[in-house]
């Protein structure tokens, strides 16, 4: 493959890697606390970063990791103690980072519309080494805490009264989950661009759901959509000249259609082989209401 042969695919192709395993890594997390969007929030404040980072003459992605860390513990403040008014909070939250860091890296000596772009949607040639360096670290940081506390986070995710029951400190995980996301999406947005970023974190989870019911290897499937589809829009991006944050998220969107087309005629099949397998005078088995999401479905 000659795009291996040039040093910025190189430097590309890792960060696209590591996107694709932290991405959905965080995202199954959010997806069973009902907070899909999530991502999509801590990227709007992550822009008044990298405008702060160009202002200062300092890494914008450092910068950004600071400024949406503090997003999203505010973000989590709000969840707890805006019961009322916490939506039109996280709206002025979302839009004020937004229009922040458009103006913030409009009054840079060096910030222009076109460093806007590359932020906001992902580029390939702009990703540097020493992007690469805080890619790497970030994302150790994101599969440490995915990984090593996976339980915690699951039983927090589920059932909060549950997991504060047993003992667990509920909103120090969920703060450490909203930090979490925040780092993934400084993480992504060089590859897939911070606009982009939440479609990675939830629809390869969404995606692996169709096949599995089971937490552990709806995580494997769904990190392993994520390369697949982070590596295969990198490389369609170098070949085909086309926007690479665009074309990793529609290559998502078709995975998981496929994936929900092909899941469909199993799932009747193994409800017919078991309606067959139940002997007839046995009483019915209690079933899931329709209503309940896949994501209830979950089991560790």
């Amino acid at each position: 493959m000659d795009l291996l042969n040039y040093a910025f695919m190189q430097r590309a192709l890792l960060a696209a890697v590591l996107v694709g395993i932290t991405a959905p890594a965080i995202g199954i997390y959010l997806v069973q606390r009902r907070q899909a969007l999530m991502g999509d929030g801590i990227g709007h404040v992550a822009m008044t970063g990298v405008g702060l980072g160009f202002l200062l003459s300092t890494s914008p992605v450092w910068m950004a990791t600071a400024v949406s860390v503090l997003g999203a513990v505010l973000m989590e403040l709000i969840r707890w103690y805006g019961r009322t008014r916490g939506d039109i909070a996280l709206a002025m939250l979302f839009y004020g980072g937004m229009a922040g860091g458009v103006m913030l890296i409009n009054l840079a000596p060096t910030g222009s519309n076109a460093n806007l772009t590359t932020y906001l949607f992902g580029s390939l040639s702009t990703v540097s080494q020493s992007d690469v360096l805080s890619i790497c670290l970030l994302a150790a940081f994101v599969v440490l805490v995915t990984l090593g506390l996976r339980r915690q986070l699951f039983a927090v995710s589920q059932d909060e009264e549950f997991a504060r029951v047993t003992g667990l400190p509920v909103r120090a995980l969920n703060l450490l989950t909203a930090v979490t996301a925040a780092v993934t999406v400084t993480v992504a947005m060089r590859v897939v661009g911070l606009l982009l970023v939440s479609a990675l974190m939830v629809v390869p989870v969404a995606a692996a759901q169709q096949l599995s019911r089971s937490f552990s290897a709806t995580f494997v499937i769904a990190v392993a959509i994520g390369v697949a589809v982070t590596v295969s829009g990198t490389i369609t991006s170098y070949y085909q000249d086309v926007p690479p944050g665009a074309t990793i998220v529609l290559l998502t969107i078709a995975a998981f259609v496929a994936l929900t087309v092909l899941a469909a005629p199993l799932a009747r099949r193994r409800a017919r082989a078991a309606a067959a397998a139940q002997p007839a005078g046995d009483p019915a088995e209690c079933t899931l209401p329709a209503t309940r999401e896949a994501g209830d479905e979950i089991i560790v």
